[in-house]
């Protein structure tokens, strides 16, 4: 067993099972044993790779999105430029350096990173120089706000119900020092009909951060752009976890493994209505990228030498690759023109 592991067994043993929600947070976020207290796990040498680490041209075209959406709405000054879960600080840096060719962008941009990670806060500071970290999103200040979150979303804790004869039964994790395995909590009732066996989750922490963004950006102005894998109303077990690039038993390691799941793009938008903004509904990481242009920014890039430029292109865009696995939601306020790339969503909130 790991170490955390061990500390896991211990707590089911005191206090029962608990529920995934709870396991991911631990896994996740364990101050002394959790996967991202004291490790970079991005890149060959980690468990994964997301999109700014594959090439500049990803951070490059969100900070020009960003920017157009800034001259749209009249260039305000100051205005915060946030990421939540900003890794290694490389989509953060490609787009501060993309913002610069912007006459004064840079000068009104406050950097705002929102990160929990004492060790990532240090590899973000040893990129970036000095910059302002925030805890939570609801840290942010009440001024513009243009954030961009890739691949955030993904990684806060869900809660998944199985549909029982006899209603809905959580999932939750138990075990003992022979091992952790997955159960069901007695079933209860939940306002929503569905096939037995069927999963449903839940990411309520989702919700409540795509609130406080949307409720800043209708209110002070700004623009939001959320990137991710996952669809629209989705159902099914998208738990999984992720270890030395290869997939793997989301119990067989705690704090070793990356642990993420599907987000469903639907509730974020509502939310977002909700809040008082506009939300588009989110469209392929690739068609949204090459319709900014990254195929000419790829090229452009080749004859300059960049040896990759092409590949990482379809690495980021081609439909058997990122390019359909991975979407892109903007949110912009009302009133004021959409986010490059988007359009808004028609369907009510309710309806989202």
């Amino acid at each position: 067993m790991t170490p955390l592991a061990r500390v896991i067994a211990q707590r089911i043993r005191v206090a029962g099972p608990m529920t995934l929600a709870d396991y991911m947070e631990l896994c996740l976020m364990h101050p002394r044993h959790g996967y991202y207290a004291s490790r970079d796990p991005f890149g060959a040498a980690g468990d994964f790779t997301t999109a700014p680490e594959i090439s500049q041209i990803f951070g490059e075209l969100c900070g020009l999105a960003l920017a157009q959406a800034w001259m749209d709405q009249g260039r305000p000054a100051p205005f915060t430029l946030a990421e939540p879960g900003p890794g290694r600080g490389t989509l953060m840096a490609d787009m501060l350096r993309a913002i610069r060719a912007v006459p004064g962008m840079s000068d009104a941009a406050e950097v705002a990173l929102i990160e929990v990670s004492p060790f990532l806060r240090q590899v973000q500071k040893d990129r970036l120089g000095a910059i302002r970290h925030l805890d939570h999103v609801e840290e942010l200040p009440d001024k513009p706000l243009f954030l961009i979150a890739n691949e955030f979303f993904d990684a806060l804790p869900i809660r998944q119900f199985q549909r029982l004869d006899d209603g809905w039964a959580e999932r939750v994790v138990s075990g003992d020092e022979n091992g952790l395995r997955m159960g069901l909590a007695p079933p209860v009732l939940l306002p929503r009909e569905g096939q037995v066996g069927e999963v449903i989750e839940d990411r309520p922490a989702a919700t409540a951060i795509v609130t406080a963004i949307a409720s800043r950006v209708a209110s002070h102005g700004g623009a939001a752009i959320l990137v991710d894998y996952g669809g629209w109303n989705g159902v099914g077990d998208t738990f999984q976890a992720l270890r030395a690039h290869r997939p793997e038993d989301p119990l067989a390691h705690p704090g070793e493994a990356d642990l993420t799941a599907h987000v469903d793009f639907a509730p974020l938008a509502a939310a977002s209505i909700q809040a008082g903004a506009v939300a588009s509904r989110p469209i392929h990481q690739g068609d949204w990228l090459l319709s900014l242009g990254a195929a000419d920014r790829a090229r452009r890039l080749a004859a300059a030498g960049d040896r990759g430029a092409m590949v990482a292109l379809d690495r980021l865009t081609a439909a058997d690759k990122m390019g359909h696995l991975f979407k892109a939601m903007a949110i912009w306020p009302r009133g004021a023109p959409p986010v490059p790339g988007f359009d808004a969503l028609r369907l009510h909130a309710d309806n989202a």
